[in-house]
């Protein structure tokens, strides 16, 4: 809507467009949205406080995954108390292959604290969602990078429902079965040849 009027400057208003909808069920939920506009990093504040809040876990599966250091340290302090944390990204099957790149290269601190990252290995996967404590889930549009924190608009659905994430979480680790763990060891033995690519891909931050 908010698109819609900047571009014909028409304000969509009632009943198609709003009409009245009764009430479907008992799940707590609301749309988050985040532009360059207004609210740019909005959605980085959503997430790290989602991971900051974590007792028990977090599951986080994304296209994009470039963390910055804020979000890698966050990360981090939650592995460090104990959270169990698991990333899903893509494998060699990506459209943007420069984005692997630059995620690849600042994979070391969270490997080394336990953090478990797994690449997809069937196909390319577009998916973004976040699960925390097999309860609160965030999915929709925005990945976990600098794009998607700071300069494009998006929107996510946040639930707050046990059984909508178990729901999530069962997609989650079927997605995971079809992955490959990397490993600190694994990683840290990459060519050279990667390392130099990662490295050059990383050092354009919110490009990517």
């Amino acid at each position: 809507m908010d698109n819609w009027i900047q571009t014909t400057g028409e304000v969509l208003q009632g009943d198609d467009y709003f009409p009245v909808i009764p009430k479907a069920g008992e799940q707590w939920a609301q749309v988050f949205k985040s532009s360059f506009l207004g609210g740019s990093e909005n959605m980085q504040l959503l997430f790290l406080l989602s991971v900051a809040a974590a007792g028990e876990s977090v599951c986080i599966e994304s296209a994009y995954f470039v963390p910055d250091q804020l979000t890698i340290d966050t990360l981090v302090a939650a592995k460090k108390r104990g959270v169990s944390v698991c990333i899903i990204v893509p494998g060699r099957h990506i459209d943007e292959h420069e984005v692997r790149a630059a995620s690849r290269s600042r994979w070391g601190d969270l490997l080394k604290a336990g953090v478990e990252i797994w690449e997809f290995q069937p196909t390319m996967i577009h998916c973004k969602e976040l699960i925390v404590d097999n309860l609160w889930v965030s999915i929709g549009s925005a990945n976990m990078d600098n794009r998607s924190f700071r300069l494009n608009d998006e929107a996510n659905l946040n639930v707050l429902d046990k059984d909508f994430a178990a729901t999530q979480t069962k997609a989650f680790e079927a997605d995971k079965q079809r992955s490959k763990l990397i490993t600190y060891d694994t990683w840290r033995k990459r060519p050279l040849a990667d390392k130099f690519r990662e490295l050059f891909f990383s050092s354009f931050g919110s490009e990517m």
